[in-house]
């Protein structure tokens, strides 16, 4: 009689055996050893274009395949394509203007491009130069031209002037995260030695509570393991900062998760609070880190009162599966429901609201910053106990 306790039998597992990117080839675009000796002093020969947070991260994620198949800054015809239908120009879908905005362009065929701090990353062979309007970018991407909104506000700061053409980076800016910052291949490479074929993907920039963890177990029951893969970059005001997040996630990994079914890593792209056209943007994206399945909840990359609560679902909806290439997971909001005893959701759960334990983020935040812990409905108490340290912190000035 077979022992049903043992673990399933999974055969090998081969980085050839996963996703393909998207666009069918992971882009590489960085150089290394003696090739990035080379590009790191002709970079210092060439006019320099000193970029933003977000087009420096925005660099780093085409240098290393993670946006494949971009290989540099949007070209005028990519450009135009992606604000009229969510395609490149080739008509692969594409959700975001990924530019290069400048308030004065060098007049020059190459430039190096600087990090913030003025440090050299890359060169790049610039084959176009056009105008982008500010206004009808920030309405065909994020739906809205109020300068209110944050990615829009990015939009605004930038310059009418677009430079677009490949990248070749040498260097990349520091990395504050350790062995969770990896690349698109070394995903790849830990899901297939983890045995992995299937992987859901979790986009958050939030520390993830019980109805989080709730669709990521959901996730697990039907892929092989979940990436857990909180965003780095630039976020908004008020949100958490990275370094207190991922605290959170190691925490909650520790005693709530098998580990042989989770994976924890960092997504270095900037936020840009776009709704509907990010949600695509971060299923695109996991795509190339190795997933098969990407989650996409209520109000996914949402910010204020801008998009529908399933507007991100629904605009997955006009592609079909092989234009993705990646399987979208729905999940409609998740609670505590006392009646039930367990989470839940709508479509789970017949009690009304007066039994489902829902907190809203200022609630959450006051009572962490009178250091009172969150029900364990909503919050595990070890996430809890992270953050209530980390505002005590705050208030102390540390």
């Amino acid at each position: 009689m077979p022992d049903f306790i043992d673990a399933p039998h999974r055969p090998p597992v081969s980085v050839d055996d996963l996703v393909r990117p998207h666009g069918g080839t992971l882009v590489d675009r960085l150089a290394t050893g003696a090739e990035a000796d080379d590009l790191r002093a002709h970079a210092a020969t060439l006019p320099v274009v000193t970029l933003t947070d977000t087009q420096a991260a925005d660099l780093e994620m085409i240098a290393v395949g993670a946006m494949s198949p971009l290989t540099g800054f949007l070209t005028e015809a990519d450009y135009r394509s992606v604000l009229a239908d969510i395609r490149l120009a080739d008509g692969t879908v594409w959700p975001l203007a990924i530019t290069l905005r400048v308030d004065e362009a060098p007049d020059a065929d190459e430039v190096a491009l600087a990090a913030p701090d003025g440090q050299l990353l890359a060169t790049m062979q610039v084959t176009d130069r056009y105008t982008g309007d500010q206004a009808a970018e920030a309405r065909a991407i994020f739906g809205t031209d109020d300068a209110e909104h944050p990615g829009v506000a990015i939009v605004y700061a930038q310059g009418e002037q677009v430079l677009g053409g490949p990248i070749r980076a040498f260097d990349l800016r520091p990395n504050l995260f350790g062995d969770y910052l990896q690349t698109p291949r070394e995903t790849r490479t830990a899901f297939a030695a983890k045995g992995w074929r299937t992987a859901a993907g979790f986009q958050t920039r939030n520390p993830i509570h019980r109805a989080h963890e709730y669709l990521l177990k959901c996730a697990a029951e039907v892929t092989d393991g979940v990436l857990i893969h909180p965003l780095v970059g630039r976020t908004k005001e008020g949100d958490i900062p990275a370094e207190v997040r991922l605290r959170c996630y190691e925490v909650l990994l520790d005693a709530y998760f098998a580990r042989d079914h989770a994976h924890l890593a960092v997504f270095p792209a900037a936020m840009r609070y776009a709704g509907p056209r990010e949600a695509i943007f971060h299923a695109l994206t996991r795509k190339n880190y190795g997933c098969t399945h990407f989650i996409v909840g209520r109000d996914h990359a949402g910010v204020g009162s801008y998009y529908g609560t399933y507007e991100a679902q629904q605009l997955t909806d006009r592609f079909t599966r092989d234009e993705l290439g990646i399987t979208i997971l729905k999940f409609e909001h998740a609670f505590y429901c006392l009646r039930c005893e367990g989470m839940g959701s709508e479509k789970t759960c017949p009690h009304d609201a007066a039994s489902h334990v829902f907190l809203s983020g200022t609630k959450v935040r006051e009572m962490l910053g009178r250091g009172e812990v969150p029900p364990p409905q909503f919050s595990r108490p070890e996430v809890a106990e992270v953050l209530i340290e980390a505002y005590r912190l705050q208030g102390a000035g540390v």
